[in-house]
C-alpha cells in the first residue's frame, strides 16, 4: 500500500494538471487578454463579489481570504459541522465517517481520493489561508492570487460535483 503523503503527491499532481494555466512564457491570446482575470482563469461565478471587488482594488491576499472563508462556510454548512479551518475540513472529509462523501467510498481507489481530497481542503487552510487571516505581513501578487483563486474554485466544483452525482444536499450558496 503506498504511503500516505505518495498518495497526496499523486493527487495533488492530477489537481496541478486539472487547473488551466496562463503564464510561465506561454503567450496569452488577443481573447485572454481583453478579459477580466476572474473570466480568463474560470474563477468560480458563486464567490462572493466582494472577493473581485478585493482583487480589483489590489488586495490579492484580502481576496485569498475572503475566497477562503467562502469555502470554509460552504463545508460548515455542507457537513452540518460548527468548526472552522484545518479541523473541518479534517472531519467533514474523514475517510472512515465522512460528513462530505466526495466518492461513494467503495472500493480502495474511491477511498484513496476522499483521504486525499481530505487533505487537499485541509492543507489548503492551513498553508494558504491561515497565514492570510492571522498574519499583517502577507502580500500577493496579483498571480499568485489567481492561482490561490483557481484552486479553491477547484476545490468548490469538486464539492457540487459530488452533490450533482448524488443529488443529495444543498447546492452552493451564491454569496
Amino acid at each position: 500500500m503506498p504511503s500516505k503523503l505518495k498518495q497526496f503527491e499523486t493527487v495533488a499532481l492530477a489537481l496541478a494538471k486539472a487547473v488551466p494555466f496562463v503564464g510561465a512564457g506561454v503567450p496569452e491570446s488577443s481573447v485572454t487578454q481583453s478579459l477580466h482575470p476572474f473570466d480568463a482563469r474560470n474563477i468560480h461565478p458563486k464567490l462572493p463579489s466582494k472577493v473581485r471587488k478585493l482583487f480589483d482594488d489590489g488586495h490579492f491576499a484580502e481576496a485569498t481570504s475572503h475566497a477562503f472563508k467562502y469555502l470554509d462556510k460552504q463545508v460548515e454548512r455542507l457537513s452540518g459541522l460548527s468548526d472552522s479551518g484545518f479541523s473541518l475540513m479534517m472531519d467533514a472529509f474523514d475517510s472512515k465517517r465522512p460528513k462530505i462523501k466526495l466518492t461513494p467510498l467503495s472500493t480502495q481507489s474511491e477511498k484513496d481520493e476522499q483521504e486525499g481530497y481530505r487533505f487537499v481542503f485541509a492543507g489548503g487552510m492551513r498553508a494558504i489561508r491561515n497565514p492570510r487571516a492571522h498574519e499583517f505581513s502577507v502580500v500577493d501578487d496579483p498571480d499568485t492570487c489567481l492561482d490561490h483563486l483557481s484552486f479553491v474554485s477547484l476545490l468548490l466544483r469538486r464539492l457540487e460535483q459530488r452533490l450533482q452525482e448524488t443529488g443529495t444536499g444543498q447546492p452552493l450558496r451564491h454569496h
